[in-house]
């Protein structure tokens, strides 16, 4: 079953206040846009992700959009939630057989959520996430001043919540309904279709105002030290003639390269090495072996993206990594700052959060002596 994810993330967040769209707002390390988009990046039901973007940074993206291991579209975004739906909808896999929708504005929704979300709107056609009522609930009159015309039924008022999902037919004929709502669930209600509710989750918070701006980053502080796994990396690689030298995606101009089943990138090997022992992955060898001809020359940095979408769906995305390369030559500051933006987005995060330096072995042994070159490496993996 081919499933899409649409994250809507078109609007302003006008009740917010501020500058910039609430969805580009930092949590504890992440903005909430991110923390909304790996959640579907790791999950391993999704096979691709459209993400509805306020149209000028459609061009201009944040680098965590960058460079995903699965196909990740940006659309722009419409004058009304529905438009930017539908702009999405009309960006997905024409395979799309169920589509998922989740507001960039909860990222604290869990991957369990969105597994029980799918499942139903496979089973039903379109299903929500909602929690019951827990107060008595009164319907009012404003005249002047606001009076309780009626007590509801608490038991039958449920709180809608994102992520709804949808078979692609049944969200077409909501996307096609001409009236005003507030979410796809209404307009394929309208549209004639029954919704089934799947119990939502009271951690699932969605940020409108400053005050929940505020609980948001109480939340992702409370969880943020447990959730924190490290991970240390090594590669080490002799120098050779007649090879390409090739560190951090970037092929530098020096007269020997290293040696290697691959195309021996020790920066990308130390990096990969790092992130998959945080995830307890094992390490580069295990994954890519150099008795597999399919990884023949292959590029690290593939390697590395690949590894980084194992450890997504295990439940992690990358924090920062740091990198230190031991060589005597060639000098590598020249080639810092593409090598960083090469490895942040084989990563999918942004450049700020990857550290490589050089050092030299001041002469000692075969590194100082320039016949291999070295790479230490630590990453530090945070859970979704």
């Amino acid at each position: 079953m081919h499933v899409t994810a649409i994250i809507a993330a078109g609007g302003r967040g006008a009740r917010l206040g501020g500058h910039a769209p609430k969805q580009l707002l930092d949590l504890n390390g992440r903005p909430m846009l991110q923390r909304s988009v790996d959640l579907f990046l790791a999950h391993p039901a999704v096979d691709e992700i459209v993400v509805a973007l306020p149209p000028e940074l459609v061009d201009h993206p944040p680098l965590y959009l960058t460079g995903a291991a699965k196909p990740l579209r940006l659309v722009a975004g419409g004058a009304r939630r529905q438009d930017s739906v539908a702009n999405a909808f009309r960006a997905a896999s024409p395979h799309a057989e169920v589509i998922v929708v989740h507001d960039a504005a909860r990222p604290f929704a869990s991957a369990d959520l969105v597994t029980r979300t799918i499942a139903a709107a496979a089973e039903t056609g379109a299903a929500l996430a909602a929690l019951q009522a827990r107060d008595t609930v009164k319907r009012v009159n404003a005249r002047g001043r606001l009076e309780v015309a009626e007590t509801l039924a608490r038991e039958s008022i449920y709180l809608a919540q994102t992520p709804q999902a949808f078979r692609a037919s049944v969200l077409a004929d909501a996307l096609a309904f001409t009236g005003d709502a507030t979410d796809e669930a209404a307009l394929a209600e309208r549209a004639g279709h029954t919704v089934c509710i799947v119990e939502g989750e009271a951690t699932n918070l969605k940020i409108t105002t400053a005050e929940d701006l505020e609980t948001a980053r109480a939340m992702s502080r409370s969880g943020s030290a447990a959730a924190e796994r490290a991970g240390t990396g090594y590669d080490l690689h002799r120098l050779v003639e007649g090879r390409p030298l090739v560190l951090g995606g970037v092929t530098i101009p020096f007269e020997r390269g290293l040696a290697g089943h691959s195309d021996a990138d020790a920066v990308c090997h130390a990096i990969t090495d790092a992130v998959l022992g945080a995830a307890g992955e094992g390490d580069i060898g295990g994954h890519f072996p150099d008795t597999d001809a399919a990884w023949k020359g292959a590029s690290s940095l593939d390697l590395l993206a690949r590894s980084a979408a194992l450890v997504r769906s295990r439940g992690f995305v990358v924090g920062n990594v740091d990198a230190t390369v031991v060589a005597e030559q060639p000098k590598l500051r020249p080639y810092v700052d593409a090598m960083r933006a090469n490895v942040a987005r084989a990563l999918g995060v942004g450049v700020e959060r990857v550290s490589i330096k050089g050092k030299t072995n001041e002469g000692l042994g075969e590194l100082g002596r320039g016949e291999a070159i070295a790479v230490h490496a630590i990453a530090l993996l945070q859970r979704v």
